[in-house]
């Protein structure tokens, strides 16, 4: 019982998935250039001055600082370590072990678990979430810009996708799964096919990965070789406590003003990171970290912070409000033959709402003494779970994110509220019969057993799809049943709401948020690119301000 608990528990671990010639041009040899810059905290000064700190050297803050460091002073503060040198967060084999290795303070995916009882996990480590994520590799959908609150030059957001393509982007070489995925989309009636592509098409496309032909990963920590090396400094282990405010005045009114920050090291001393005269603080922590750090600042509902005993510096009543995050649903599947290791390179983009992707993985397997499996002593038996998942466009369900305890170090306590707005539950609807509609097409036959009877059939991981895929009550209850993560949640400090269309923490001076946190809908099938290039976007932006203002 115990082996077939811990089967069950690999198996199902691939369903967590986000997620060749190259597009960028090769990385240099070695050590990565901002191992040069990138030092443990500990060996920071107790206190310095910086134009601009970055806290969060994950998806968006790496592009942010690097760009920003061409002209200005930048100090990054990561609140874990490099991934360079981690064999399973560097190869693609080793996704899941990085992913299901035990939590500690210094590793990389800080799990946790949301108040609808949904496992996830948040990138600790330089690179962020781009750092322990599926690869997959898509630009935002079209209407992602017009929703978003903001104000787009897309000029400015073509040429920042394509910084962020160079270095860290390539085209995946497709094997026996994806190509089959591929197929049966096509069939399913995704269409039309558009080959390779890195833009958001209706249809079936071979997206961009992360991953090289080599399977080595590339993340968003390697923007940072791009950064002016004598400009920029990376702290690594260094765990941010509060943002430090101030009053300033001026002949109108008196407004907080960020000065710095408070962090502390490995070893718990505490440092001090100021900024100079119109410099900022900017928070990438992502959607968990920067409303996070608001509210540990002071910055907040008001009722709330004080039933804390935290000291209410500014009123911001939707700080941890309109939180999201896209559930994913879905089926694995044991096949007769054996596959590859391939995480997300396809998508189905259709028009109902829903995204389709698929990955396959393989996993070792030691079997009971009486297993009708025959395992040779000398190696272990490996086992191929192949699975297609879809995840809902948006989505509309809102939750909200509280803080479990004033230790920063500590998860909040997420409550995102799955498919409580009925029209992300139909959309899961249409991206469950669609799966129904792939698991029936001709490209799939290889992938069935051949019964007793004579009759081929696929054997299940988990819950199969209803068999009446045409019950709408039977496919909804299979969706709130089985419901999981694709780790693309985001809000809790939107536009709007948090933040004005320039990412400045309204009401606060020299303090922005630049990350996911600041979406109201997830950008297209897989978010990364979207905050890669806002890093990037907001660092051009604050660069040209700044000329225009002569410093």
């Amino acid at each position: 019982m115990q082996r077939a608990l811990v089967f069950r528990f690999q198996c199902t671990a691939i369903l967590f998935l986000f997620s060749a010639p190259p597009l960028a041009r090769p990385l240099p040899q070695g050590d990565p250039l901002y191992l040069n810059f990138a030092l443990n905290a500990t060996y920071f000064p107790t206190e310095d001055y910086y134009d601009y700190i970055v806290v969060g050297g994950g998806t968006a803050g790496c592009p942010l600082a690097a760009t920003l460091s061409q002209t200005f002073r930048v100090l990054v503060l990561e609140r874990g370590g490099v991934p360079y040198g981690n064999q399973n967060l560097m190869n693609q084999e080793g996704f899941l072990t990085a992913l299901t290795e035990v939590d500690t303070y210094d590793s990389p995916a800080q799990t946790f678990t949301s108040e609808d009882g949904v496992l996830n996990a948040r990138g600790r480590v330089l690179g962020g979430s781009s750092a322990i994520n599926a690869g997959f590799y898509s630009r935002a959908d079209p209407e992602f810009y017009e929703s978003s609150g903001v104000d787009w030059d897309l000029s400015l957001v073509n040429q920042s996708y394509d910084w962020v393509e160079k270095g860290v982007v390539f085209r995946p070489e497709l094997r026996n799964w994806q190509s089959a995925v591929r197929d049966a989309l096509l069939e399913a009636g995704i269409d039309p096919y558009h080959g390779f592509s890195l833009e958001h098409l209706v249809g079936t496309k071979i997206g961009g990965s992360t991953f090289d032909s080599s399977g080595k990963r590339h993340s968003a920590a390697d923007l940072l070789n791009y950064a002016k090396p004598e400009n920029i400094k990376v702290a690594t282990y260094a765990s941010v406590e509060r943002v430090l405010l101030a009053s300033s005045s001026s002949n109108v009114m008196s407004r907080q003003s960020a000065i710095g920050i408070v962090f502390r090291d490995e070893m718990g001393r505490y440092h001090h990171a100021m900024v100079k005269e119109k410099g900022e603080v900017i928070l990438c922590a992502g959607a968990i970290g920067s409303p996070q750090l608001l509210l540990l600042s002071g910055i907040g509902p008001r009722p709330y912070l004080s039933s804390w005993g935290i000291p209410v510096v500014y009123h911001h009543p939707n700080v941890g409000q309109f939180v999201y995050d896209n559930p994913r649903n879905g089926i694995s599947i044991l096949p007769p033959i054996p596959l590859e290791y391939s995480l997300i390179q396809v998508a189905g983009i259709t028009e109902m709402g829903a995204y389709l992707e698929a990955a396959s993985n393989v996993i070792p397997f030691t079997t009971p003494s009486r297993s009708v499996f025959v395992r040779p002593p000398s190696s272990p038996l490996l086992l191929t779970v192949a699975t297609i998942m879809e995840k809902i466009v948006g989505p509309i369900s809102i939750g909200s994110l509280r803080l479990a305890s004033t230790d920063v170090r500590v998860n909040p306590i997420i409550r995102f509220n799955y498919f409580s707005n009925p029209i992300d539950l139909e959309r899961c609807v249409n991206g469950t019969r669609k799966i129904g509609d792939i698991l029936r097409s001709r490209s799939m036959d290889d992938f069935k057993f051949t019964e007793w009877s004579g009759g081929r059939n696929f054997r299940f991981v988990g819950p199969s799809l209803p068999a009446d895929q045409s019950n709408y009550e039977m496919m909804a209850d299979f969706c709130r049943r089985t419901v999981s993560t694709i780790w693309h949640y985001h809000g809790g400090c939107v536009v709007g709401r948090v933040v004005d269309q320039n990412y400045h923490v309204t009401g606060i001076d020299a303090l922005r948020v630049v990350d996911g946190s600041t979406f109201t809908v997830s950008p297209g099938t897989n978010p990364q690119a979207t905050v890669m290039m806002l890093g990037r976007y907001v660092g051009m932006r604050i660069t040209k301000e700044r000329k225009r203002l002569k410093w």
